[in-house]
């Protein structure tokens, strides 16, 4: 089922991200991290795509694990920034051949430490191009975006960065997840201006519960997002309360209705567990 017909169900949805693993331990650990919240019935789950799509063929065996084994919407995350035309199509064409009906359509980032990175001939510069080539030859395909709350590090400003992304929603995106953020108000004002830009499509905050401070530090500056100072303060004493805070800030995203709520699992089911055994919605 295609992801915006679940938003259309009336209720909020419930999805999970993960990466591929690279180790035959690390694959074990994420059929056991499966089996564990499988239990929670979400409506779907991403897989991510490596840097330059480098782990694309483990992204398309675990949407295959997730989808054949585990009976799980998959969501197989499609980047372009090192691809060219021929092995996008190409890549559609198998997943399509798996039955997958949904992507996450990204730009991807360019290798660390070229700013100015030319993507290949026939290729694609902007995440826009590569929605719009894919509603072109295989307009079977639910599309989602994603969105920064923060606005993205390359931005020039916020107002820019909602044009951005109206564009792609334009080119044929169905609906928006975002980048982490750790202070909601910068959700609810990335949706009104949003709204006020005539994008009307759903947005699904997503949320990444704070396990290891030296890790979220890392991830933040990648990819923009900030850390409260007050947040910071109390995690550098105690990084036990990562946990707690994101079970806030999901009872007011539901509270105000939000479509959803998409967790970044970083591959462990604790966490997560611990959150939703608190929220009353799933």
């Amino acid at each position: 089922m295609k992801v915006t017909e679940k938003l259309n169900k009336g209720r909020p949805t419930l999805s999970f991200e993960f990466f591929p693993p690279k180790t035959p331990e690390q694959e074990a650990h994420l059929f056991e991290v499966l089996g564990q919240l499988q239990k929670y019935k979400p409506d779907f789950t991403s897989v991510t795509y490596g840097a330059l799509g480098t782990t694309s063929g483990k992204t398309f065996r675990w949407v295959r694990e997730i989808k054949d084994k585990f009976k799980i919407e998959p969501v197989a995350h499609l980047t372009c920034v090192a691809a060219t035309q021929d092995s996008i199509l190409d890549q559609l064409k198998e997943l399509k051949g798996m039955g997958v009906e949904n992507i996450l359509a990204l730009r991807g980032d360019p290798p660390e430490g070229q700013p100015d990175f030319t993507p290949p001939p026939n290729g694609f510069r902007y995440a826009k191009e590569l929605v719009a080539f894919i509603k072109k030859h295989q307009p079977g395909f639910c599309l989602g975006v994603a969105g920064f709350p923060e606005g993205h590090p390359q931005s020039p400003s916020l107002a820019k960065d909602t044009e951005y992304l109206k564009e792609k929603i334009t080119a044929g995106g169905g609906y928006v997840i975002t980048q982490l953020f750790f202070d909601n108000r910068h959700y609810f004002g990335f949706v009104e201006r949003c709204r006020k830009a005539g994008i009307n499509v759903p947005i699904i905050p997503g949320i990444m519960p704070i396990i290891s401070l030296k890790q979220v530090k890392k991830m933040t500056k990648v990819c923009g997002a900030t850390i409260p100072a007050d947040l910071l303060a109390k995690l550098e004493k105690n990084e036990k309360i990562g946990i707690e805070y994101a079970i806030t800030q999901c009872r007011e995203l539901l509270e105000r209705g939000v479509p959803g709520i998409h967790f970044f699992v970083m591959n462990q089911a604790g966490p997560i567990t611990q959150i939703l055994s608190q929220l009353k919605t799933f």
